[in-house]
């Protein structure tokens, strides 16, 4: 068994879980009673609240206010909560199991101290979600398929050509004269794009939640103007793109570059796919594969879009928009940030065209799936229901976003929310 398959998941692994650890909630314990009611209840908060810390001090309020009502123990918590359903103007409150009854059970208290777990959870089904559709359209390919996303490769270069875009061949035989630097752009096509995903999954969770908790005790500053609803919608903007991709690349398949150069091909339009040049160079011998990309459930004619790119771009955007309230807009800070955030998406975008693995199309493709993902996430929301009766049957209650007035769990917190909205 090559060193690699053992490795790169063991890798995945230890930065999903190492970020658990990182984001740790250090007020809680598992085994005792709650340190305090911040950490005990960590509220997660919306986009519009200038300080996470004036959010939480003004919810303590309620403790101390004549007539409010005490958080209600796990045996008062009424059977069912809401949730929205929205969908093209269409919305519709529906009743859902309140697992905040289980609240109180292990796998409960454990996500309460580790909340970060409900995230590896998400990247987990987000991504095999993704890669189980494409290993079924791997593994039901046939010939004419592999055909069609030749010919379909085609025309994308034939685009390119009336656009003036196709710059894939010389842009490789620029990179195949110079081996060394060719090496390590192999090396970052192969092993930069889940580990530093994951990476900026953890960091992202860090700025703004696991940071505005700290920020309610005091022990530290809270300089990003974002909480909890950046992350989530960065989150679902993943799980968005790969909807969208698999969709995308099963309707319309794509040969990469690097396989128009299949010397076994003698088909009708065997010399012009040959005719390029293009140049394995992950793949080859010498060159540095991920197993992520060499097992036999991995779809080779997914080109269109490229998700590499796409993710690569809402990373970058996301780092470069980031909102710090101790930075200027036209401070050398903010500049240094841009060019930081955007640096990222131009790195793999070099990396992607080089190893001839994608299209500049393909590029282009991954960024307008970047984009509807970026403002259509919110449509994974409704997914919200089907999550309740999936905890429910788990008997698990994970820790609560409380930013929706109409669905939040206890009714102290939705006086509040409410209270806030006139």
């Amino acid at each position: 068994m090559p060193l690699g398959a053992v490795i790169e998941p063991l890798v995945v692994v230890s930065l999903l879980f190492g970020g658990a650890y990182f984001n740790r909630n250090k007020d809680y314990s598992i085994w005792g009673a709650p340190a305090g009611w911040v950490g005990d209840r960590s509220l997660k908060r919306d986009d519009d609240i200038k300080s996470e810390s004036e959010g939480f001090l003004s919810r303590r309020s309620w403790s101390s206010s004549p007539g409010a009502s005490p958080p209600l123990l796990p045996h008062e918590q009424p059977p069912l909560r809401r949730r929205k359903l929205q969908l093209l103007g269409y919305k519709r409150l529906v009743l859902t199991p309140n697992t905040t009854v289980f609240k109180d059970r292990f796998l409960s208290r454990v996500l309460r101290k580790f909340p970060f777990l409900v995230e590896a959870w998400y990247w987990a089904l987000i991504y095999w979600v993704y890669q189980v559709g494409r290993a079924i359209t791997a593994l039901t390919l046939v010939e004419g398929t592999v055909n069609v996303a030749r010919k379909h490769a085609l025309q994308v270069i034939h685009l390119e050509q009336r656009l003036g875009l196709f710059w894939e061949a010389p842009f490789q035989a620029w990179f195949l004269a110079r081996p060394t630097l060719l090496h390590w752009i192999n090396r970052v096509y192969s092993f930069i794009h889940i580990p530093g995903t994951i990476l900026f999954l953890v960091g992202l969770y860090y700025l703004t939640t696991t940071r505005k908790r700290l920020a309610a005790t005091g022990r530290v500053s809270d300089n990003v103007g974002a909480g909890p609803a950046l992350y989530e919608a960065r989150r679902r903007t993943m799980a968005t793109c790969n909807l969208i991709a698999f969709i995308v690349f099963t309707l319309w398949p794509c040969m990469p570059p690097r396989l128009l150069s299949d010397p076994t091909y003698d088909g009708d339009n065997a010399v012009e796919a040959k005719s390029f040049g293009f140049v394995d160079t992950v793949h080859s011998t010498a060159g540095e594969s991920s197993v992520w990309t060499t097992n036999r459930f991995c779809n080779q004619y997914a080109a269109m879009p490229s998700l590499h790119f796409g993710y690569s771009l809402l990373v970058g955007l996301t780092v470069a928009t980031l909102p710090i309230t101790s930075v200027r807009a036209s401070s050398w800070k903010r500049i240094v940030l841009f060019v930081t955030g955007m640096s990222y998406p131009a790195l793999i975008l070099t990396a992607i065209v080089a190893t001839a693995n994608h299209f500049v199309l393909d590029a282009v493709a991954g960024a307008m799936v970047c984009g509807l993902a970026w403002y259509g996430n919110g449509i994974l929301l409704n997914l919200c229901a089907l999550e309740d009766y999936f905890l429910w049957t788990l008997g698990i209650h994970k820790p609560v976003n409380y930013c929706d007035a109409d669905t939040a769990d206890e009714p102290e917190r939705k006086s509040f929310l409410l209270a806030e909205e006139v």
